[in-house]
């Protein structure tokens, strides 16, 4: 086996088990820092090997995801499944969240009483 066939770019790969839709997604989020391989900022043309752990910044929240099979384009969903594994922890509960009250759409603008009730649920000083 050659080396070739071990590894692929990290944007090419992230494409191809599709966690971005284009393959330019993917290599803009390299560049602006959303992807980690085994821990250090990747490039795009960055190669990856099986076993390695990759985290990706997505809407504001981190998916772990482990090569398994290197792939470079893209395929069916079964074998997506076979080159992927996603060890992304489950979101919170909507439970273990804190309550942040919601305002009415077109209610106005805070008053400084709404704001300062805003400030201390934040834990911040109101004043």
């Amino acid at each position: 086996m050659t080396d070739a066939m071990t590894t692929a770019r990290v944007d090419a790969w992230l494409w191809a088990v599709r966690v971005y839709k284009t393959r330019s997604a993917a290599t803009s989020a390299c560049r602006a820092g959303h992807v980690r391989v085994n821990g250090e900022r990747a490039k795009a043309a960055q190669p990856v090997r099986p076993g390695d752990e990759l985290r990706v910044r997505i809407q504001g929240f981190d998916r772990i995801l482990v090569v398994k099979k290197t792939i470079a384009k893209r395929v069916g969903a079964a074998l997506v499944a076979e080159s992927v594994d996603d060890r992304t922890p489950p979101p919170p509960s909507k439970e273990s969240m804190p309550f942040v009250p919601v305002r009415d759409r077109g209610a106005g603008r805070p008053t400084k009483r709404d704001r300062r009730d805003i400030e201390k649920l934040r834990g911040r000083d109101p004043d």
